[in-house]
This record gives C-alpha cells, sequence and structure tokens, in this order.
C-alpha cells in the first residue's frame, strides 16, 4: 500500500460541495459520452454466474467475491470486475443494430486491489460497447474513438469550471498516441508503471496502445489483459499526467474486442484455452456475437481528477485501512 500526502494540500471545496460537483460531472460527461458515441443507457447486472464465463478475469489473478443463493444451490454466483464481456452480449440479445451502443453504471468489487490515492475495492464506471463492421476493426477506428471521448472529458471540464471556478483541475488540449513497445524501446530499464509515468509527464495526456502481448526486450507484457475481451494489437489505457500526485492517472481502459480469430491466438498465448468451451467464448467463435468497441471510464476517477482531489476516497464512499484514515485526516484529506 502506497500512499502519497501532497505538501500543503487543502481542499478548495466543502464535503457537500464536492458531493454536489460529483453529480454535476457525472451527469453532465455521460450525456456528452452517449451522445458522441451514440449510446444508450441500459441496466446492467451487479452479479453473474460463474459457469457462463461472462465476468471479467482482469490479470487472471484476482479473485471475485462470491457466493451462492438458495434458489440456485448448484451454481456459485459472481460480484463483477468489469462487464466487458457482459455488455458484447447484451448488444446481441437487445438488438442494437450498426454503430449503435449502450452504456452501463457500473459497481463492481475488487478485493483484491492495492489500496492507494487511485485505487478503491469499490469500482465505479461508465461501461460503454458500440458495435462496429469486421473491416472497421483497426488503429484509425480506435483512435477516432479516443478523441471522441477525450473530448467529452474536455467539454465536461470546461463546463465544470465555469461553475466551479477555482476548483477545476486544468487538463491539456491535446492526446499522444504511442504503443507499450515505443515505451519500451525508449526507456527499457524501467519499469511498465515508471514508463507511463515519465510518458504522461512529458505529453499531458496520452492513450497507450497495444496493452497485453509480450514486449520484445523484457518477453513480458507491459501490463497484464485478460485474454478473452480486448484485441491486444487494438486497445489501449486513457492516461493523465495529475501534478498534485505527481503520477499518471489511469481513466479510461478500452478497445477493440476479439474476433474469432484473435480470441482463438489470445487464449492461446495466455495458456486458457478450456475457456473456449464456456458459452460466450461459444457464441463467439462461432460468430454469433457482433465486433464491438468498448471500454470503462472510471466515475471515482473522473471525479478525482477534474476536482483537483488528492485521493479517490474523497469522491466515493468505500472502505480504507485505519491508519490510511488517520494519515488523511493529518493531510486535510476528508475521506468520505
Amino acid at each position: 500500500m502506497t500512499l502519497i500526502l501532497p505538501k500543503d494540500y487543502h481542499p478548495s471545496l466543502t464535503i457537500r460541495d464536492t458531493e454536489a460537483a460529483i453529480v454535476f460531472i457525472r451527469e453532465t460527461f455521460q450525456d456528452k459520452i452517449a451522445d458522441k458515441l451514440n449510446l444508450q443507457r441500459m441496466s446492467a447486472p451487479m452479479f453473474v454466474e460463474k459457469s457462463t464465463g461472462l465476468n471479467d478475469n482482469l490479470n487472471g489473478i484476482e479473485r471475485p467475491v462470491a457466493f451462492d443463493i438458495k434458489a440456485m444451490p448448484d451454481d456459485t454466483v459472481e460480484v463483477v470486475h468489469s462487464l466487458a464481456k457482459w455488455k458484447r452480449l447484451a448488444l446481441k440479445r437487445y438488438g442494437f443494430g450498426m454503430h449503435e451502443g449502450l452504456y452501463t453504471n457500473m459497481n463492481a468489487i475488487r478485493r483484491d486491489e492495492d489500496l492507494d490515492n487511485f485505487h478503491s475495492i469499490y469500482v465505479d464506471q461508465w461501461d460503454w460497447e458500440k458495435i462496429i463492421a469486421k473491416e472497421e476493426r483497426n488503429i484509425e477506428t480506435l483512435k477516432t474513438t479516443v478523441k471522441q471521448i477525450f473530448k467529452a472529458i474536455k467539454e465536461t471540464e470546461k463546463e465544470l469550471s465555469a461553475r466551479y471556478p477555482g476548483s477545476t483541475y486544468c487538463l491539456p488540449s491535446d492526446i499522444t498516441f504511442i504503443t507499450t513497445q515505443e515505451l519500451e524501446d525508449r526507456w527499457p530499464d524501467l519499469g511498465s508503471e515508471e514508463r507511463e509515468d515519465k510518458i504522461a509527464k512529458e505529453k499531458k495526456a496520452v492513450f497507450l496502445m497495444k496493452i497485453g502481448d509480450r514486449l520484445k526486450r523484457s518477453g513480458k507484457p507491459h501490463d497484464g489483459r485478460a485474454p478473452d475481451y480486448d484485441d491486444w494489437q487494438l486497445n489501449g489505457d486513457l492516461l493523465f499526467w495529475y501534478e498534485p500526485l505527481q503520477r499518471k492517472i489511469e481513466i479510461s481502459s478500452m478497445g477493440i474486442r476479439v474476433s474469432e480469430e484473435s480470441l482463438k491466438e489470445q487464449l492461446k498465448k495466455a495458456h486458457t484455452e478450456e475457456r473456449s468451451e464456456l458459452p460466450f467464448h461459444k457464441m463467439l467463435l462461432e460468430g454469433k456475437l457482433p465486433y464491438t468497441i468498448g471500454g470503462g471510464i472510471g466515475q471515482s476517477r473522473l471525479c478525482m481528477l477534474l476536482l483537483g482531489k488528492a485521493h479517490i476516497g474523497e469522491v466515493q464512499a468505500s472502505i480504507w485501512p485505519p491508519e490510511m484514515i488517520k494519515s488523511c485526516e493529518a493531510a486535510d484529506i476528508k475521506i468520505l
């Protein structure tokens, strides 16, 4: 657990004003992203049956919160890590057409998260997914979509600044696109987190592409990605340099989703070929699911960024170790 306590930090908004600003950010941004990406708000599950294979396996080592229910004693139910696979199935089930999509308010519990200024066991994000044509599965589609999301963030920042002058963190005007291999080539002796900090500090806003596959020099992935939703050649993370904490902050993980071909390849690379027998994976391999692009955008992370907060606990109610709460109180960081 690494906690950063910025020197001379004092929140510019009271807790009640912060809560009002959170509502404003969430309502403003979700309207903008829905309009720019042609998304419809949909209801989403908080838990799924383990047997469906719909839960997000993240890096493959995190333990989902699991339980049984009286009505289904022979199955295990898991609290979602994200809705990466569920959304793609929902687009088919609900009859969405080409270039139409959905977004949800996704709430999750990630019990194995390492807690710090940016990470909580409680996850709240806009999970979104949109149908595209197979021939649109390319870098240009990915970059165009990222630019639309970046524009929605900037427009939200502008409106927030007008409502809360002096309390809004100023974001850069442009975004840089770069791959994980280009980062390794540039800083071969640094770890992945250090590389991300370096490029974020230099460029201020970065979309880091191609996450999940092995890099040439180290032979290891830049970061872990489950093999059965993002195409590792067509995905990425949206990063901002965050001056108050002197670190990068990740706002979104997204990508063009796997095709039949890339799913087979990535399951093999991840040594998880047994997943091909799960219901979702079977449908995908048989060509019964639409080609899509999608991702998650952190709600609390975005609020933290735009309001210049020092800790994610200032914009969401979660659980924190007593020693962290005590340290934050001493540094005038007001945990909800």
